[in-house]
């Protein structure tokens, strides 16, 4: 176990910080946003028009699925512009030296199949499920498949996913999950709240449920232009059974960054362009993480 913990507590968060000014920070950028979720949570009914979603609030989490940072939401990535759309991105993990690929397909504006590839490097140690390996290797794929009903104003979704953990030490997760989004706005600022209810199957099956939760501001979009978005989430689950840097097992794992829509620009506004800038698992010391994310898609075929 010794071993896991001297990989967890590798480097601190962007290099230079130290644990005690990183911890500051942490708590007080998650005291902020959790205010602002509250706030939220109480005006997310209001009467204020609310603009139809750009193509940020419909970019991809970390496991491919269209999203927040963790967590799925309830939308499809092409759902109003395309019968058939493509979308590719990748991320990278600074602090884990971590790389992924995604690629995403949304059919019919009512369905979504995705793929992501988590490249972990190769390590010594224990995973969370306490299996020693001397050279692990960590890469997972994940093979994601999403449904959405056909409501209104709020965007509900049933989805799921296979995991196939570890390509060496090979072992089969996956999770079913269904989930939610409704627009609202706050300090007259257009939002979108998602959540996600649903159940993990592993190897240790247990009764444990999981949940998420997060929103997507467009903020301040009289000076950003629509092109800022302040992403969080946070859950009791990640994007995978066996994450690096957004871990969950201990104490949950709150994400929080922007999403830069650079679909916001007039010539780009057919595609999707977005970029995110995140910090991952942010309460805890060990495992918080840099991430920065690219994701481009095209509609092909409808409008």
């Amino acid at each position: 176990m010794a071993d896991r913990d001297n990989r967890n507590i590798q480097g601190s968060f962007f290099g230079g910080y130290d644990n005690l000014n990183l911890k500051r920070i942490s708590i007080i950028f998650a005291f902020v946003t959790l205010v602002l979720v509250s706030v939220q949570g109480l005006v997310a009914q209001t009467k204020l028009p609310v603009p139809a979603p750009s193509q940020a609030l419909k970019a991809m989490s970390l496991n491919g699925a269209t999203g927040l940072f963790s967590i799925p939401s309830g939308r499809i990535g092409w759902e109003e512009a395309a019968d058939l759309g493509v979308d590719v991105g990748t991320a990278y993990n600074f602090n884990k030296e971590d790389p992924f690929a995604k690629l995403g397909m949304s059919l019919f504006k009512w369905a979504e199949v995705t793929a992501a590839t988590d490249f972990q490097p190769y390590i010594k140690g224990y995973s969370h499920h306490n299996r020693y390996s001397e050279f692990l290797n960590n890469t997972d794929t994940i093979l994601g498949l999403k449904i959405r009903f056909p409501t209104k104003r709020t965007a509900v979704a049933l989805g799921g996913n296979v995991q196939f953990i570890n390509h060496v030490d090979s072992r089969t997760a996956g999770q079913v999950y269904l989930a939610a989004t409704y627009p609202g706005s706050f300090f007259g600022m257009p939002a979108e709240t998602s959540f996600a209810l649903g159940y993990t199957i592993h190897e240790e099956n247990t009764s444990n449920i999981d949940f998420g939760m997060g929103f997507d501001l467009d903020l301040a979009p009289e000076i950003f232009q629509h092109f800022v978005h302040w992403v969080t989430d946070f859950s009791n689950f990640s994007y995978s059974d066996e994450p690096l840097g957004a871990e969950p097992f201990f104490r949950g794992c709150f994400n929080t960054g922007l999403r830069i829509d650079l679909s916001a620009i007039p010539v780009l506004s057919k595609f999707k362009f977005s970029v995110d800038i995140m910090g991952t698992d942010l309460f805890d010391e060990g495992a918080r993480s840099f991430v920065m994310g690219l994701v481009f898609g095209i509609p092909v075929l409808g409008n």
